[in-house]
C-alpha cells in the first residue's frame, strides 16, 4: 500500500510540477482536483456553520441583533488572523513547508470547536455540575459564541495560506483556472454539507441531529486537509524561501509597510479591493440571514427568542422544515456553483475575468430581487440556484484578478491583506444590517412578532450593483 501511495503521489505531484529550467509546469485536471480537495473539507465545515449557527444560537436566546454580533467572529478574525498568518506563512521554514502547518493546525482546532458548538448547553450544564456555581442562563450562549469565534479564526488560519499556494505552485496563465477549481471544491463541499441531512430525511426518513451534522463537518475538514498536507508538494526549497523572505524584508518592516506595498502593486489593486468590499456586503446579506429568512419568512415561524417552551414545541415542526429547506436551498446554490465553476474559468480566460464577473454578479442581483418578492419555496429554491452563478465567480475571479499583480515571496501577505476586504464588509452586515432588521418587526396575530428578514436581500442587491459597476473600471493585464 505504501508503494502504491508513493507512486500515486509521484504521478499527481512528484517532480512534474517543475520544468527542467525551474519554470512551473502547467497543471493537469488530476492535479487541480487533488489541489482543491483540502478546500472541499474547509468549505464543508464552513457551510455547516453558515446554515446551522442561526438555529443553534436562537435556541439559546439570541435575538437578530445578538445573532449579528456573534457573526462578527468571522470578520474580526478574518481581518486580524489572515494578514498575520499570511505574512507568517511567507516566512515559515519547517519540515512541513511554509503553508502546510497552518492548513493542518487550523483544521484540527476548528474540528474540536465544531464538535463543542452545538453542545454548548450540555457544556454549560457540565460546568454547573462540576463547579457547583449558579451560572447565569446566558452561559450556554456565551460558550456557543466563543466556539464560533474559534471556528472562524481557525478557518481563516487555513484559508489564507491555501489561497497563497496558487501562485506558489501554479503557472500564472492558470491562475483563473486554479481559482475556479477552488470554486468547484467550495460548491461540492457545500452541496454535500447542506444536502446530507435533507437527503437522509427524504430517502430513509431519518432526521440527522444538528450535533451529528457538526461532527460530520469536523471529520470532513480534518481528513480532507490531512490528505492535502500529505500529497501537496511545495516546490520551494528552504534556501529559496529564505531568499524570498530576505527580498521582501528589504521592502517592508511592519504591517503598514506591507499595506503600503500592497496598494503600490498597481492602481488596479485599489479598484479590485473596493469591488471586493461591496461584493462581500452583498454576499453576506444572504449567507448570514438566509436560514432565518427561510424559517421565519417562508415558513412563517414567529420570533422564538422570548417565548416559552410550549410555544417552541408548537412551532418545532415548522422550524425544522424551514431549516431543512434552507439546507436544500444552500445545496442547490452550491450545486450550481460546482457546475459552472470550471466553465467560468474557461470563459474568463477567453473573454477576460471582469466581463465574466460582471455578468455573474448581475445574475446574483436578479436572484436577490426575486427573493425579496417570492413567497413560495420552489421559487426561492430556483432563485438560489441562479445566485449560485454569481457565487462561483465571487469565489474565483477576484482572486484571479489580484494574482496578476502579486510579487514573488509575498503571496501569503497579499492574500491576507486582501481578506480584509472580505472580512471588513461582514462587520457592516453583522452590525448595521442586523440592527436594521431588528428594528423592522411586525405583529403575527395578537401574540407573536416576526422580522422582515427579506430586507437583507435589498441591501445585498444594491451593494452587488455597486460592485459590478466598479468591476467594469478594472484594467487587467492582457
Amino acid at each position: 500500500m505504501l508503494r502504491v501511495f508513493l507512486y500515486m503521489h509521484k504521478i499527481i505531484w512528484g517532480d512534474i510540477l517543475m520544468e527542467e529550467n525551474n519554470v512551473l509546469k502547467r497543471f493537469t485536471t488530476a492535479q487541480f482536483l487533488n489541489f482543491a480537495l483540502g478546500f472541499f473539507g474547509l468549505q464543508f465545515a464552513w457551510q455547516m456553520r453558515i446554515i446551522l449557527s442561526g438555529p443553534v444560537t436562537e435556541s439559546l436566546g439570541a435575538s437578530p441583533f445578538i445573532y449579528g454580533l456573534i457573526w462578527l467572529a468571522g470578520p474580526f478574525t478574518g481581518m486580524v488572523v489572515q494578514p498575520i498568518v499570511g505574512a507568517l506563512s511567507d516566512k515559515t521554514v519547517s519540515p512541513l513547508g511554509r503553508r502546510r502547518p497552518y492548513l493542518l493546525g487550523g483544521a484540527l482546532l476548528a474540528s474540536l470547536a465544531l464538535w463543542i458548538f452545538p453542545n454548548s448547553a450540555t457544556v454549560a450544564d457540565f460546568l454547573h455540575n462540576v463547579t457547583g456555581l449558579n451560572l447565569p442562563p446566558i452561559t450556554a450562549l456565551v460558550i456557543a459564541a466563543i466556539m464560533i469565534w474559534i471556528i472562524d479564526a481557525c478557518v481563516n488560519v487555513a484559508q489564507g495560506p491555501y489561497r497563497a499556494l496558487i501562485p506558489d505552485v501554479v503557472p500564472e496563465e492558470q491562475y483563473s483556472l486554479a481559482n475556479s477549481y477552488i470554486s468547484l471544491a467550495i460548491g461540492l463541499g457545500s452541496v454535500i454539507a447542506a444536502g446530507t441531512a435533507p437527503f437522509l430525511k427524504w430517502a430513509f426518513g431519518y432526521q440527522m441531529s444538528i450535533s451529528a451534522q457538526f461532527i460530520m463537518a469536523a471529520v470532513a475538514f480534518t481528513l480532507a486537509m490531512i490528505w492535502t498536507c500529505i500529497t501537496i508538494k511545495e516546490h520551494q526549497t528552504k534556501k529559496e524561501i529564505i531568499k524570498d523572505v530576505a527580498i521582501a524584508d528589504k521592502k517592508e518592516d511592519n504591517f503598514m509597510d506591507s499595506l503600503k506595498n500592497f496598494f503600490a502593486l498597481s492602481p488596479e489593486v485599489s479598484k479590485i479591493c473596493t469591488m471586493q468590499f461591496f461584493t462581500w456586503i452583498g454576499t453576506m446579506c444572504m449567507m448570514i440571514f438566509f436560514t432565518q429568512y427561510a424559517v421565519h419568512t417562508i415558513y412563517c415561524v414567529p420570533d422564538l427568542t422570548t417565548v416559552g417552551e410550549s410555544t417552541r414545541e408548537l412551532y418545532s415542526k415548522a422550524t425544522l422544515s424551514g431549516t431543512n429547506f434552507s439546507s436544500v436551498c444552500f445545496a442547490i446554490f452550491n450545486l450550481v456553483c460546482f457546475l459552472v465553476a470550471i466553465p467560468i474559468g474557461i470563459l474568463s480566460a477567453k473573454y477576460t475575468n471582469k466581463k465574466v464577473h460582471i455578468i455573474s454578479l448581475i445574475t446574483m442581483i436578479l436572484a436577490y430581487l426575486g427573493m425579496f418578492f417570492a413567497k413560495e419555496p420552489k421559487a426561492v429554491a430556483a432563485l438560489m440556484g441562479l445566485a449560485g452563478i454569481g457565487w462561483a465567480s465571487i469565489c474565483a475571479l477576484p482572486f484571479a484578478m489580484l494574482s496578476q499583480f502579486i510579487k514573488k515571496g509575498t503571496e501569503g501577505s497579499v492574500m491576507g491583506i486582501f481578506n480584509i476586504f472580505i472580512a471588513g464588509p461582514q462587520v457592516f452586515v453583522c452590525t448595521l444590517v442586523a440592527w436594521f432588521i431588528s428594528k423592522c418587526s411586525f405583529a403575527m396575530g395578537s401574540d407573536y412578532i416576526n422580522y422582515h428578514w427579506e430586507y437583507a436581500f435589498v441591501v445585498g442587491a444594491v451593494c452587488l450593483t455597486i460592485a459590478a459597476v466598479i468591476t467594469n473600471t478594472v484594467k487587467e493585464k492582457v
